[in-house]
């Protein structure tokens, strides 16, 4: 008989509540302090079951994207709306919300340990480790273990695999979809990358307005839709799709400089003569 109630992968609730209120606190001015993090939309997380909801996310650190989201659902359900205001929603926190994460990120350093414990669905990425590209098969226990977080719960991922905006949503997670058929929440984040470093553990600047955008859940058939087909509606959901790239491609840019230099290099000989 278990002296303490363990979740699905036997982690401790107590020693897991202990630390989302103790990294909470120490979280809380980065959002709501040192910059303001705007929030949409919170109001559906209420209306959502227990279990088997997957949230859809673009990834812009390591791992301040998602202790946002630890802080914006908690604080939802407790009935604040849009707001993360009055840190006591961390009292009793939502223990069965989990995140895939890549092991070699979720083993670099004991903070990084420690977030793990609280909910990290650890995988081996498949096409890139150590900063090099790769080519492995899917472990199963993988593909296991975020089912088995879907059934006891919430879980948050960041289809693109990476940090990189604008980047191909991996097929892997349409397929998560197909078999586990979740409720598929899309959520668009903002100003992260501004206000954190990579990892989204420095504070970079100070002042940025950040944003959380949480959109009503996907309208997917899971048995007729094919794999691209939820994939692309992924991509257009949390507005990674290249139609939302609103800039010039750096190639463009360059191209730009490099005719106004020679143009000014003509009218300056122009005028010289």
């Amino acid at each position: 008989m278990r002296l303490y109630k363990q979740d699905t992968f036997g982690h401790a609730l107590f020693l897991k509540r202990f630390i989302i209120r103790f990294l909470g606190s120490m979280t809380h001015r980065r959002f709501r302090g040192f910059n303001k993090l705007h929030i949409e939309g919170s109001e559906i997380i209420r209306e959502l079951p227990d279990k088997n909801v997957l949230f859809v996310s673009n990834h812009q650190t390591y791992y301040a994207d998602v202790v946002a989201m630890f802080h914006v659902f908690n604080a939802s359900l407790t009935g604040r709306v849009d707001t993360i205001k009055d840190i006591g929603y961390l009292w009793n926190p939502k223990t069965n919300l989990y995140f895939v994460a890549a092991k070699e990120t979720m083993r670099a350093g004991i903070l990084p340990k420690i977030m793990a414990y609280v909910g990290s669905v650890s995988i081996e990425r498949t096409w890139r480790e150590k900063g090099k590209a790769i080519k492995r098969q899917v472990k199963m226990s993988d593909v296991n273990n975020i089912s088995k977080a879907l059934q006891d719960g919430w879980l948050i991922t960041f289809p693109q695999g990476t940090t990189k905006p604008f980047k191909p949503i991996r097929r892997g997670t349409a397929f998560i979809i197909k078999q586990n058929k979740p409720i598929v929440v899309p959520i668009v984040i903002d100003g992260f990358r501004r206000s954190f470093d990579k990892k989204g553990l420095l504070i970079k600047k100070r002042g940025v307005l950040q944003s959380m955008v949480i959109k009503k859940p996907l309208d997917i058939d899971y048995d007729n839709e094919t794999a691209d087909e939820i994939v692309k509606k992924i991509q257009y959901a949390i507005e990674q799709h290249p139609s939302f790239l609103k800039v010039l491609p750096k190639s463009e840019v360059e191209k730009y400089f490099e005719q106004e230099k020679a143009l000014n290099k003509l009218r300056k000989y122009n005028e010289e003569e």
